[in-house]
């Protein structure tokens, strides 16, 4: 069979496993040693996982869920599940208990491998909930030794009992295998649930390994890429990049030994094809500020000399148009002194093509890292698209746009502004949620996405802003929270930003601080703290991040369109927005509507003229208990720009 032929991913396995066999597949670093997988090794793996499910009793159809970090074991139990005809549903590592118990209901899950003691111990506190879950395997056994649940079991025990069963069933998987389709259901991801209860997004074999095929054609793919998986596996950007992409082209995986070691293990690895959300490549961009910051005087001139210069002429040489031999000339000599020095830092010194997705990026983070050379491309997609829908390709990449659409993506904007589409990644249903399926999918097959934005003169298309959230200030101007959000971000200082506007005379803005590089900030200035509360309520950060606001809006005063936009008053919030605490989606995504409401107080006092503000707000520790925070907020006037002063002085 060749790859071609291949419409499963356990037929894509049983392909790589014959025709490259001991070629590299996976390798995780574990206390601080690389181990590797060859494909042949892989599928015995797969082969031994499958036989013990069988065994268990997981069948055609059935779920099985898959929680844990980015071990090569868990990708393997996604392939096991696979083979079997039955339906991985990977669970976001870092969701507290309550959070899983909808999701094991609705799926009605009786099968769970997970990576260690933390994740079975959140599902032991929901077994009440979900009586039908009978079946939990774990890889890890630290901490597990003494357990004695009747649930319970190692995955090794789970692979020695398929191995057993395999023997005496021989031809068993292979036929299983075989009555694969592309059109079975090969993974099921749960939404966030920002507006509801999360759906259950029904992905088939032939969405995904189409989606994959179409990136690998488009960037010239092989099997000698390197790929870091260190993403949420429940998110289907990972699940797209570093698993199916992974089926498909049979290049390595590389699994990183703990979120903390992922830039060391990244500069180790030196991937040739990348992907990050922006909130990733934000927090990069903030280490490297840090350092410089803490740089001698010499470094830190030629740093913002030679970075100057890339983002005049970086993004022009990256993308073959011409410039100037002197400016190249000084461009190169900025590559041996700051820029090559700067990839090396960033673990980025061999990617050839490097995606960002999953939010709008904003375009100083984006062309940043365009100017150090670095082929950075923002593409358009969404669950429900198998990221299938719109690319930026080589020598078309602008900072203001995603790309035009994919060949056999059809997408439309309605009068509303809203996009729809179809294309062959769209997921075939909400599980068992038909009315949302209706909702989102019309007697046409156009997929609602939600996102507003517009197809430019040249058919590249640009997105403003969830269609819910746009909306016009009181004198009729557009309002895209989202936008100027981002904007702000691209400030090392800035880790979360929440705008508000709609409907009103004027912008106002909730702000967290990035707490690492004002700490670092702080402390260069010999200004004490105790904590984020304290740094946060400095007078001095309160002048920091002033200083950023004012500077975002001299420049959106430069924009015809979103100059009415600019931040008037902002606050800096006494507490980190969380995941846990019900404020951002487990990728890190705002909950507008949620913090509009859990501070209400605030958005008030930012539209009431007072100067202070009283707040509580209830937190969750790591430990599962719920606290009170209580804060004295002060209200922060911001200095904003007319439009014709703000062009006199560009």
């Amino acid at each position: 069979m060749q790859r071609m032929e291949a419409d499963t991913f356990p037929k894509l396995l049983a392909h790589h496993a014959r025709v490259r066999g001991d070629a590299p597949a996976i390798r995780e670093k574990d206390l601080g040693i690389w181990q590797g997988w060859g494909w042949r090794q892989v599928a015995d793996e797969v082969a031994a996982l499958a036989g013990g499910l069988a065994k268990a009793g997981l069948t055609r159809g059935a779920h099985l869920a898959v929680i844990g970090s980015n071990r090569p074991r868990l990708y393997w139990a996604l392939s096991a599940a696979q083979s079997l005809g039955a339906i991985p549903v990977p669970f976001y590592e870092d969701a507290v208990a309550q959070e899983m118990v909808y999701v094991f209901q609705d799926a009605e899950i009786a099968f769970a491998i997970v990576e260690d003691q933390e994740q079975a111990d959140k599902l032991f506190e929901i077994l009440p909930q979900c009586p039908g879950l009978k079946h939990i395997w774990y890889h890890d056994p630290r901490g597990l030794r003494h357990y004695t649940n009747a649930e319970l079991a190692s995955c090794d025990s789970l692979q020695a009992q398929g191995r057993e069963f395999l023997a005496g069933n021989p031809g068993f998987l292979a036929a299983e295998a075989a009555k694969g389709k592309g059109s079975d259901t090969a993974i099921m991801l749960y939404t966030s649930g920002t507006t509801g209860s999360p759906k259950g997004v029904v992905l088939t074999h032939d969405n995904l390994i189409g989606a994959s095929r179409a990136y690998a054609e488009l960037e010239g793919l092989k099997p000698e890429e390197e790929v870091l998986a260190y993403l949420p596996m429940a998110w289907i950007g990972q699940n797209l990049f570093s698993y199916a992409q992974w089926m498909y082209v049979g290049f390595r995986i590389n699994c990183p030994e703990s979120g903390e070691t992922v830039m060391n293990d990244m500069r180790e690895i030196g991937p040739t094809y990348y992907f990050a959300p922006p909130r990733v490549l934000e927090a990069l961009l903030t280490q490297v500020t840090i350092r410089m910051e803490d740089a001698g005087t010499i470094k830190r001139a030629m740093y913002r000399r030679f970075m100057a210069l890339a983002r005049g002429v970086g993004a022009k040489i990256l993308d073959g148009q011409p410039v100037g031999a002197f400016e190249r000339f000084l461009y190169a000599l900025g590559g041996l002194l700051v820029y090559s020095p700067l990839r090396n830092a960033l673990g980025m010194s061999r990617v050839r093509v490097a995606y960002t997705a999953g939010e709008a990026i904003g375009p100083d983070l984006f062309v940043f890292y365009r100017s150090l050379g670095i082929n950075l491309k923002q593409l358009y997609g969404s669950t429900e698209t198998s990221v299938m829908v719109c690319v930026q390709p080589d020598g078309q990449v602008r900072p203001d746009s995603v790309g035009p659409p994919m060949p056999g993506v059809e997408l439309r904007v309605l009068d509303s502004g809203e996009i729809v589409l179809r294309c062959p990644g769209l997921f075939r249903e909400y599980y068992k949620n038909p009315q949302a399926t209706r909702e989102s999918k019309d007697a046409e097959g156009w997929f609602h996405t939600g996102d507003a934005g517009y197809l430019d003169a040249e058919g590249h298309l640009r997105i403003i802003d969830r269609a819910k959230d746009v909306g016009k200030l009181a004198g009729g101007t557009l309002f895209a929270p989202k936008y100027l959000e981002n904007k702000l971000k691209f400030f090392p200082h800035v880790k979360e930003a929440v705008a508000f506007g709609d409907g009103r005379n004027e912008a106002t803005m909730v702000v967290n601080i990035d707490v690492q590089a004002v700490g670092d900030w702080a402390e260069r200035r010999g200004i004490a703290y105790s904590g984020y509360m304290d740094l946060a309520s400095k007078a001095q950060v309160e002048g920091l991040i002033r200083e950023c606001v004012e500077a975002m809006n001299a420049d959106l005063a430069r924009d015809p369109k979103l100059s009415a936009s600019q931040i008037h008053r902002f606050v800096i919030l006494h507490k980190e927005l969380d995941a846990d605490d019900g404020e951002l989606t487990r990728t890190r995504k705002v909950r507008r509507g949620y913090i509009a409401d859990k501070y209400a107080p605030i958005v008030v006092a930012l539209y009431s003229g007072v100067d202070r503000v009283a707040m509580e707000a209830q937190v969750r520790f790591e430990d599962g208990r719920t606290g009170t925070v209580r804060a004295d907020l002060r209200i922060v006037s911001a200095k904003t720009f007319a439009p014709e002063v703000a062009k006199a002085a560009a």
